[in-house]
């Protein structure tokens, strides 16, 4: 099977004038800190998906982390299908570890309203990717057909073999491995637009 490649439109003004209404759409949810990428932006690595397998509590146990994601070329193909990605940003510190999940389950929430926000701008290919996972239950399910939320479960980035270290870096972002839980952790997520 041979997958031809479209080529990207050619960036005029009305781009100009439909990334001002999208970043307006951005700034309403509290969406601000954001870079616009392409697709060739996006490293995707096959280590990524071992250090999934291999160290991360949700891998097989959670709806939308592997296995239950693409392969890492089928993630890679679909990056390669977008011409407009944006990168968000989200920076803060929690009291308890646990915390975080708390923290990242209200991104997530504004993440998913995002993307239907796009989506209804006439974006029928938005799609967002969460900052960790979805976190929207409390206990996930191992099998994507038993989730109780599927029309809101999305994967993270790293489920989707991201490196999201050498990407959030190429784009200008300042992210390094924390050692404590007080430090300001800086989280990303990804919408997917066209």
């Amino acid at each position: 099977m041979s997958v031809t490649r479209r080529e990207p439109r050619p960036q005029g003004d009305e781009d100009m004038v439909d990334r001002a209404q999208l970043e307006s759409l951005f700034v309403n949810r509290k969406c601000g800190d954001f870079k616009w990428i392409k697709p060739d932006d996006v490293v995707v690595e096959q280590w990524v998906r071992m250090k999934c397998m291999f160290g991360c509590k949700d891998f097989g146990g959670c709806a939308a982390c592997p296995p239950n994601t693409p392969s890492v070329p089928e993630c890679e193909r679909l990056f390669s299908e977008y011409d407009q990605i944006a990168m968000f940003h989200f920076a803060g510190t929690v009291d308890e570890p646990e915390d975080r999940h708390a923290w990242t389950r209200k991104i997530n929430g504004r993440l998913l309203k995002l993307e239907r926000d796009v989506f209804l701008a006439g974006h029928h290919k938005a799609f967002v990717l969460f900052v960790d996972p979805c976190n929207f239950c409390d206990e996930c399910v191992p099998d994507k057909n038993d989730c109780e939320h599927p029309m809101n479960a999305r994967p993270s980035p790293e489920g989707m073999a991201v490196d999201v270290f050498t990407t959030a870096r190429n784009c200008g972002y300042d992210i390094k491995v924390l050692a404590e839980y007080t430090e300001e952790m800086n989280r990303f997520g990804m919408l997917l637009i066209e």
